[in-house]
């Protein structure tokens, strides 16, 4: 059948682009931590931390002007810089993209690299500096936002694909003897 793509045409890489799935991907992970960012600013901000899970999972509300374990806090305006990079490095690469793995994995990169980039503009201070909505705190660990866990995901599944041989044009490298 004409039109219609064969095993070795996706092996090719000439399949089905997924840069839909990578866009509904990361607008589902952007719409969810935007959304639970809001509800936790409106119902939680000010307030003692909700226990989830005893001490071990609560809810408590802090402002991050730094990275990852509050790191870099002086330096937030290099955060935003290295969102907006992940940003244009995933624009540039869903040109090759037409795997589903490495759709999803980026989308949730994406997503997750677009809601705390948007806290960084929007929040206060703003211009670039504004304090990222962390509230997912874990005993001796850290306090995250669910873009945060998509970013952690698509990176674990980035690293994944990348160990497995699996290429954005959905090849695979061929297997040595």
């Amino acid at each position: 059948m004409e039109g219609v793509a064969g095993p070795e045409t996706v092996a090719a890489g000439k399949g089905r682009r997924t840069v839909p799935l990578l866009l509904a991907v990361a607008a589902l992970a952007y719409a969810i931590d935007l959304g639970s960012k809001v509800l936790v600013v409106e119902r939680l901000e000010h307030r003692p931390p909700v226990r989830l899970i005893g001490t071990w999972l609560e809810l408590d509300v802090i402002r991050n002007p730094g990275a990852a374990f509050s790191m870099g806090a002086a330096t937030t305006v290099v955060f935003t810089v290295i969102a907006v990079a992940v940003v244009a490095v995933i624009a540039r690469l869903a040109r090759k993209l037409y795997s589903t793995p490495w759709a999803i994995a980026l989308g949730l990169l994406l997503g997750g690299a677009l809601g705390n980039l948007t806290d960084r503009l929007f929040r206060t201070p703003g211009a670039a500096r504004g304090a990222v909505v962390d509230f997912i705190a874990v005993r001796n660990f850290s306090v995250m936002n669910l873009a945060d866990w998509a970013i952690t995901f698509g990176g674990v599944l980035i690293v994944a694909l990348t160990f497995t041989g699996r290429e954005l044009n959905s090849t695979r490298p061929p297997k040595t003897p």
